[in-house]
């Protein structure tokens, strides 16, 4: 006699297939979800019951209650049950607080929430830094980590580029000072509260952690790459004006029997008709832009302009 076909057909979509395999990578998904996913992802294979179960390590009948909970309710249906016990403390009121907090801009002076920042901004609902980092977890909510989603493209006229400004610092042209320049706005201009003790024998040096702040402050800095030398100046406005005005003192402070080759970013300033222009003007000066979403690659960008004492002004 034949065997009549299963009432609890799995049939999977590309949507939901994408649940079930994010659920089955995820590794904060409960182990029990994850064996439920599974079980639906190898019936929607084609595989019997007791081949899953084998493979699994579970009872056919478990295999067949998943199978139809799934066919019946979905996703969905794969979390458990509630059940009966203690009402929760923290409703959905507080619980949209808590959102409503993690996914807004942080306070004035820090740069992600925390768990005891939103506990601390939720203060009067009486919550702990745990209990709001255990419904951040169950909400899959992790405002303490920042992604960059501005990426670079991953195309030949990157490679070419960065080829280039690279060949420029190991292999530069002969009579040629090779320098990377670039803005710095809004540094913090600040030093230590107390003067730094030297080691003695038997001692280390000891080096106190306050210091007084005085602002911030913009400047434009040139580094040459041979030597290090930092050239810098400040600058209340970021503009060709300022841009050409700093390369023609730059111009004035390298010596006239050698070319200058620049390496800087794409900054308005930077490429602007103006800062073209002076620099057609100037034929012993000549420019290497830094690809797009890789100003890293100027020397200057990841360096302070104040390490050891080297930096000064013309």
């Amino acid at each position: 006699m034949a065997r009549a076909v299963s009432r609890d057909v799995v049939v999977v979509g590309s949507r939901r297939k994408a649940k079930l395999e994010a659920i089955v990578r995820r590794a904060s998904s409960p182990q029990a979800l994850v064996r439920r996913a599974r079980i639906v992802l190898l019936a929607h294979a084609g595989r019997p019951n007791a081949q899953i179960a084998a493979e699994l390590g579970c009872a056919v009948t478990t295999v067949r209650t998943w199978r139809r909970r799934f066919a019946r309710g979905g996703v969905p249906a794969l979390s458990d049950r509630p059940r009966s016990g203690r009402p929760e403390v923290y409703g959905p009121g507080i619980k949209l607080a808590i959102v409503a907090a993690a996914t807004s801009v942080p306070p004035e002076g820090t740069s992600v929430w925390t768990h005891a920042l939103i506990a601390a901004q939720l203060a009067d609902t009486g919550i702990s830094v745990s209990q709001a980092g255990r419904i951040l977890a169950d909400l899959e909510l992790r405002p303490h980590r920042v992604r960059g989603w501005l990426n670079r493209r991953n195309d030949d006229q990157f490679w070419a580029q960065a080829a280039a400004i690279c060949d420029i610092y190991l292999r530069p042209p002969p009579d040629t000072v090779v320098i990377c320049i670039d803005e710095k706005t809004g540094i913090q201009a600040k030093y230590r509260k107390y003067p730094e003790r030297p080691g003695q024998r038997g001692r280390l040096a000891r080096r106190e952690f306050e210091y007084v702040r005085n602002g911030t402050v913009s400047i434009i800095a040139a580094l040459q790459v041979a030597t290090g030398q930092v050239i810098a100046e400040p600058i209340t406005k970021n503009n060709s004006v300022t841009f050409t005005g700093f390369l023609h003192r730059l111009d004035q402070c390298t010596d006239p029997r050698l070319n200058i080759h620049l390496v800087m970013d794409n900054g308005s300033s930077h490429t602007s008709g103006a800062t073209r222009a002076w620099i057609a003007a100037h034929p012993r000066i000549s420019v290497t832009f830094t690809p797009k979403h890789a100003s890293w690659l100027d020397m200057v960008s990841v360096n302070r302009p104040s390490g050891g004492g080297h930096a000064r002004a013309c």
